[in-house]
């Protein structure tokens, strides 16, 4: 308890201090985060049900002010107020500040008010999310939540089907399947990995095609937040004759259905179909 009050007892210079909190799992908080949340002056966050919870794991008593989607502009002036003399910790609900979530206001205004801000890294459910599924992470692109009406989703998803990158996406569990279904229509023959309940007991990532993910939560309905992924486009379509050939390549070694998984991943091919040509030239 000492070292805590002691940690309390030196004050942090005024300003805006944007601080990752965990995804699910309470260990993941960081030293650094834990230090700015003990000796700031009050803590902006998005629920202040959710963030008590974190600050008494870990020992703490602060003033919480709610600042959420629903915040006004003078809800919002009494923050950068505060912080020319206090320091104030902005937080999530879990996750890193900003990232699909209405921070990036409150920082912009306190930038322009000449008011310091320090950014502490920390957990990020995309990069988590990126870093399990096993698609290329060389180049991704977040877009926070498809749009929950069936055209605006498919005309975003088009707007995508170009882009050369893992697209990542949050999603929740009841509209999972239709979103699955219009990303199989709008970016055929694409890997997509479906994780969920990242850091916690029941974490999940696992990966298909669209079918085999609607067909699998069709028959175990999800639960908790999932991140959504989408693997890039190939660099190039192969022809009937070079997927014989990839295939022919692939059975030296591979079963028919390991063979066919890598030359769709390889090509941008349907699987099925590859499963299908695989075993009749292992026939032949």
């Amino acid at each position: 308890m000492s070292d805590q009050r002691d940690l309390e007892a030196k004050s942090l210079s005024p300003g805006l201090y944007i601080v990752a909190t965990p995804i699910g799992n309470l260990g993941d908080i960081t030293l650094r985060a834990a230090d700015v949340l003990a000796r700031c002056d009050a803590i902006a966050c998005e629920d202040t049900r959710v963030t008590r919870k974190l600050i008494q794991h870990l020992g703490l008593a602060k003033p919480l002010w709610r600042y959420d989607d629903h915040a006004s502009d003078s809800d919002r002036e009494r923050l950068l107020d505060a912080m020319r003399d206090k320091a104030v910790a902005l937080v999530s609900d879990a996750g890193t500040p900003l990232v699909s979530d209405p921070g990036y206001k409150l920082v912009r205004e306190a930038r322009a008010a000449g008011i310091p801000v320090t950014s502490l890294p920390g957990p990020s459910a995309p990069v988590v999310a990126l870093t399990l599924s096993g698609l290329p992470s060389d180049r991704f692109l977040f877009t926070g939540f498809l749009p929950a009406k069936d055209k605006a989703r498919g005309e975003t998803l088009a707007e995508l089907a170009g882009v050369k990158a893992t697209l990542v996406f949050f999603e929740t569990a009841p509209r999972l399947a239709k979103s699955l279904a219009a990303i199989g229509e709008a970016l055929p023959g694409r890997e997509i990995a479906v994780a969920r309940e990242l850091t916690k007991l029941y974490e999940e990532c696992r990966s298909g095609s669209a079918e085999e993910l609607i067909a699998h939560y069709e028959a175990h309905p999800p639960r908790g937040e999932i991140v959504l992924l989408v693997g890039p486009p190939a660099d190039r379509l192969a022809d009937a004759g070079d997927a014989d050939r990839l295939l022919l390549e692939a059975l030296v070694t591979e079963k028919p259905s390991r063979a066919a998984a890598l030359v769709a991943k390889a090509t941008g091919l349907e699987r099925k179909a590859l499963y299908a040509r695989a075993l009749e030239l292992q026939a032949s």
